[in-house]
Parts: C-alpha cells; structure tokens; sequence
C-alpha cells in the first residue's frame, strides 16, 4: 500500500500559556480560528489525496523513495567508517506522550534481520495533510545562500542529522521539483544565528549564519540537509524551521531574489522525547541551562499529532551511538496553488546581503502580521564561516 496519504501537518495549534519565540505574539482567538480552518483544508485535502494515491506514478514514486533513503544510508554508514550495527538508543514507549505514540525510531527494525525489507525501514510513516499556518516566528532571515551543508566551524557542534524532505502535491500525488526550502534552527544550547535579540544573543550577531541554508527540490520533491539536531531554549519544544518558495528567482550568487514567488509552506518539524532526551544527555546538549518544553507542553504542537497530523521525522542511528550521526526523513504535503506570502504567521526578522546582516526595520516580528513580500536591496551575500568538518556528507 503506498504512504502517499501520511503527510506531515505543521499547523498551529491551541495557545497555551508559554512563550513561543522571544517577542512573538499571537492572539488566542485568532489561532483558534486557524485551527478550525486547518481541519477543514485538511478534511478536504485528505480527500484529494485518496483519488490519486495508488496511481502508478505514485506507487513508482514510493519505490523510488525507498531505494533513495537506503543508499543515503549505505553511503553515509561508509563514509564515516561504520562497519558495526546500527543500534537503538534508549526508547520507552510507555513514557511518551498518547499522541506520540507512533514509534518514529526505524533503528530497532534495522536491527531486526539483514533479510528486514528496506520497504520496511524507508517508506515513509508520516500522516497526512499540511496546512501552514504555524508561525515562523521572528527569526526568519532572508538572503541565505544555497548550501547542503549548513554546519560551520562555529557554534555547530552537535548531534550530526542528515535530513531527507520531501514535497507532495496534496491536489496530484505529484512531486514538487523546483521548490526552494529554507531551513532554520537553533544550536545546542538554543541560540540561533542571524539574530541578536533579547533572549537570543547569537555569538557575532546579525552576521552569524550557522545552521542556515536553502536547497532546490530534485525531480522527485526532495530537497536534503546535513545540520545538527536542534537545541531546546524556553518555552519551545525542540523544533526545526522550514519555509518553502514556490516559483523563485535564484540569483547568479546563490541567494533568492527578493519580492520573488510565493510561499506555499511555513512550518516546523518536532522531534519525539525519546529521541531529544538521548541528545540531552550528550555534549555540548548538557550545558544548555535553558528550561526545556517538552512537544506536549509546546503552544504550537500541544494538539497537532493525532490519527490524522504527525509532525515527526522518521529516523535512524547511523551507528551503534548518537556519535554516529542520524539520519532522518519525512515527507510534506502542500497545495502548491495556495500563496502564503501574506498570511500573519510570514514575517521577516532580518535580511543577509554583500554587508553582512540587517536587522528588519520594519518591525516584523512573527505573528503581528509582518507578512507580504520583502522590498529593498537585493540580499547579494553568502555565509560567513565555512562548512566544518564534522558534516555527515558534502
């Protein structure tokens, strides 16, 4: 049976009383509204999706998906010299939350047999429909550059993830190729760069770019990404950004043309306790001081998994520790008709051009209704720092 109806839903979800980003605001009632809204396109996109699900260039899709994520695995197990079994870390089903319940960690089937088919191990087991209306928050940066490999030299020490996304029309069953994707997120002691602002003061400020980058999405919707599982900062569970252009200009020097395209997704990946309590445990996870929120107490995923949303990657150890890296991958379905660009939740907290980083004049500080496209100069800029070492691939 094909996967192609298990998406991911990124969403937002009820308020509780907590902070989200430092600065961001959000009014209760609106977001209660977005959450009926979402189930309703939701509801309806699933229908769309049983039309065109067990189509042949959907199953042939699915085949593909699977041989894909096994040789990512083969290659990356043989560039880091394992040659040992892949082994679990610590899972305790019973301690995760109702709704986390679906067992995301695919190490443990790894190790069931070599004769374990990949069909079992690869295919994907996220739910179903994205609508994205949860907030980017007020640390989106424009003018990122294009790279694979968003680790730098500084401040991206960390737990090692090589990330598989895939984009699916929800209206075809089709890939989306040509999207660019825009990934963000927090180093392990829950500081992002590109930022310098009460409660996240990035080592080098607005002209750090570490663990910030854009990919194009292949024939086959997948875009990959070789960063660090994300810190955990106050008031947030542990959460990945991603923000995807439809339709882009991408200029000679690797970076978006502003005011160009539309946003057909604003959303966050969680990661289940099981896996960001074994990360914790580990160095430079440890020293983070900030309070940790776990995914049931985050006012943005507190009733976004169910039967019907799943907002976690699939993954696998690499080796028999977290020392290994890990490798994950899911899969995201958006309306690729639909233009976010002026939703509330699309704001722009900075900009990255031939000078370095600016902060956002205008204010804009995710969810006060900072969204419409960016206009000014022309983001010319690449990162500072250089990829480190560490990565799991090129």
């Amino acid at each position: 049976m094909v996967q192609l109806s298990k998406f991911l839903i990124a969403a937002a979800c009820v308020a509780v009383p907590t902070l989200a980003h430092p600065g961001e605001k959000h009014d209760a009632h609106v977001l209660k509204r977005e959450i009926r809204l979402r189930d309703a396109h939701a509801a309806a996109a699933k229908r769309s999706l049983g039309g065109c699900e067990n189509s042949l260039h959907a199953r042939n899709l699915a085949k593909r998906n699977v041989a894909r994520r096994a040789n990512a695995v083969k290659q990356l197990r043989a560039k880091r010299g394992i040659t040992e079994g892949t082994d679990k870390w610590r899972r305790t089903l019973a301690d995760i939350e109702k709704w986390e319940a679906v067992n995301h960690n695919k190490t443990d089937i790894l190790n069931n047999s070599p004769a374990t088919s990949e069909s079992v191990i690869f295919s994907a087991n996220t739910s179903c429909i994205l609508t994205p209306t949860i907030t980017d928050g007020p640390y989106y940066v424009w003018g990122e550059a294009v790279r694979q490999n968003v680790k730098e030299d500084l401040y991206s020490d960390g737990v090692d993830i090589a990330l598989e996304i895939q984009y699916i029309d929800i209206n075809t069953c089709q890939p989306v190729p040509g999207a660019l994707v825009d990934i963000w997120n927090a180093n392990a002691t829950g500081i992002y760069s590109g930022i310098s602002v009460s409660g996240n003061y990035a080592e080098d400020g607005w002209d750090s770019t570490y663990l910030r980058g854009i990919q194009e999405t292949d024939k086959d919707g997948v875009v990959t990404f070789n960063t660090i599982f994300p810190g955990h900062y106050d008031g947030r569970a542990t959460h990945t950004h991603l923000l995807t252009h439809l339709n882009a200009t991408l200029l000679p020097n690797k970076t978006l043309e502003v005011g160009t395209g539309s946003i057909a997704h604003n959303g966050q990946l969680f990661w289940n306790e099981d896996l960001r309590s074994a990360v914790e445990d580990t160095y430079p996870y440890n020293t983070n001081t900030q309070s940790i929120t776990t995914n049931a107490g985050d006012m943005w995923s507190i009733l976004q998994a169910s039967s019907a949303y799943d907002p976690f990657p699939e993954y696998i150890y690499l080796g028999d520790s977290l020392d290994d890296g890990l490798f994950a991958w899911i899969q995201i379905g958006i309306n690729s008709t639909l233009d976010y660009t002026n939703n509330s939740y699309y704001s722009i907290a900075a900009y990255y051009d031939a000078d370095g980083g600016h902060e956002n004049s205008s204010g804009a500080d995710g969810g006060s209704g900072g969204g419409s496209k960016p206009s000014g100069s022309v983001p010319s800029g690449v990162p500072s720092g250089t990829p480190s070492s560490g990565a799991i691939a090129n």
